[in-house]
Formats: C-alpha cells, sequence, structure tokens
C-alpha cells in the first residue's frame, strides 16, 4: 500500500488543521502523561510559552479562530511543525535543554508559530499587534515570544520544500493510522515518534533564564484573555 502523498498546493486548509490537531492532540496529551506521572511540574520548569492552567479553548478551535483572523496557507501550517520539530531537539552547544509540548504550552507556541511562518510564506500577513488580539495575548508578550521563538530556532526559519512535502506526508500518514486504530477499535495509547518529534521524551528541565518572564505574567493577563478572545476584532479591551 502506497504511503499517503499530501497536496501542499491544494489540500483544503480547514482540512489541514484537523490533520495538525490530531497529531498535537496526541503529542500534547502523551507529554501531559509524563508529567502526572512524575507529579507535579516544578515552577522552574516553566517557559515562558507554559500558561499557568491549561486554556479552556481547544487546539482545532483555536486553529479556526486564527485562520478565521489571520488566514493562511498550508505551507505556514506545516512549517509551524518543522519549527516544532527543531525546537524540542537538545542544543548542547548552547546548554538549552528541548523544548517540551503540552497542554500547558501548545497555544502560545501556535500562535507564535503561525505569526513567524506568515510572515515568511505568505504575500499578505498581519501585524503583530493583530495576532495578539486574535491569540487572546497582549502584544508586548507575543513580541516577547516571537524572539524566543526565533532563538529556539536558531533563527533559521528556512524550510525547504522537500521538508514540507515530507511533514504533509507524515501527518496524512499519521491521520490514516488514527483512522484505522478507532475502525478497529484499537485504543492503543502508546505514542510513537513523529519524524525527530518525540510524543514520549519532552525535556522536564526548565530554562532558568525565562523564569521570572514565565511567571510574572501570568496572573492579571490570564484574566483578561477569554475577553481577547471573546471581543470583536478590531475593539478595544
Amino acid at each position: 500500500m502506497n504511503s499517503p502523498q499530501f497536496d501542499l498546493a491544494n489540500h483544503p486548509v480547514k482540512d489541514t488543521i484537523k490533520l495538525l490537531t490530531s497529531l498535537l492532540e496526541k503529542i500534547t496529551s502523551s507529554n501531559d502523561r509524563l508529567h502526572l506521572n512524575a507529579g507535579k511540574l516544578d515552577p522552574s520548569s516553566y517557559t515562558c510559552f507554559h500558561a499557568r492552567s491549561i486554556p479552556s479553548i481547544s487546539i482545532h478551535a483555536y486553529f479556526t479562530r486564527i485562520l478565521k483572523y489571520c488566514p493562511c496557507a498550508n505551507e505556514c501550517l506545516i512549517a509551524l511543525l518543522v519549527y516544532f520539530d527543531r525546537m524540542t531537539q537538545p542544543k548542547p552547544s548552547r546548554h538549552i535543554p528541548p523544548l517540551h509540548i503540552d497542554s500547558y504550552s501548545i497555544h502560545r507556541l501556535i500562535i507564535t508559530g503561525l505569526m513567524i511562518s506568515s510572515k515568511l510564506y505568505s504575500d499578505i500577513f498581519f501585524t503583530n499587534t493583530r495576532y495578539a488580539k486574535v491569540g487572546g495575548l497582549p502584544v508586548k508578550e507575543l513580541n516577547a515570544l516571537e524572539l524566543e521563538f526565533l532563538y529556539l530556532n536558531d533563527y533559521n526559519l528556512f524550510v525547504t520544500i522537500e521538508e514540507l512535502q515530507d511533514y504533509g506526508n507524515k501527518i496524512m500518514e499519521h491521520w490514516y493510522q488514527v483512522q484505522r486504530s478507532v475502525e478497529a477499535n484499537n485504543h492503543d495509547d502508546v505514542a510513537r515518534p513523529f519524524g525527530r518529534l518525540s510524543m514520549n521524551n519532552p525535556s522536564m528541565v526548565g530554562w532558568q533564564y525565562n523564569k521570572k518572564l514565565a511567571l510574572k505574567h501570568r496572573s492579571s493577563e490570564e484574566e483578561k484573555t477569554l475577553r481577547r478572545l471573546s471581543a470583536p476584532i478590531g475593539s478595544e479591551y
């Protein structure tokens, strides 16, 4: 049986976010279980992408909201996954542990990564202020997240067409595996590696230089997030 091929140019974007959601939900739920098994995550292991509590909006709903107000092409969405993969790799020469992707960090990673990839791969992109409004974050925080995202990618945001096609094929393959598993009533919860992006091996070590930033912006700003998400675009908040 031939491996599924992702049509980068013509695959409906709404369907692409379903594929991404399926994979990211698997990764985050697997890493969440690791946190539970290890006990409560120490505050020192938070990064600036981590929320104090898990956002109430689902990953798919968050993607849908972003694409409604800041539309982008498949290239931006697939590049997001490439960036995540790079960020989860250890960087011994810079003494930076791999980023762990879980339910506390995924939303900030998505909005930041899509904002960056859209600037590179879309003919039309939007301001950081608009992305902040759509993502439910203060613009100052999103600006800081953008810098951190660039740093964790070694400021290398170039993705080849071959990489985009390869990752597109892999999310298609993952989707079909999930569908076959459901049809066979096989509820195997064992996480499988996706390229280099490990679903079972997040870094449990935090970056100390991010600790103050990660904890500082959580309290009052998170109380405003729901209002930002529910307010119409362009309104004051």
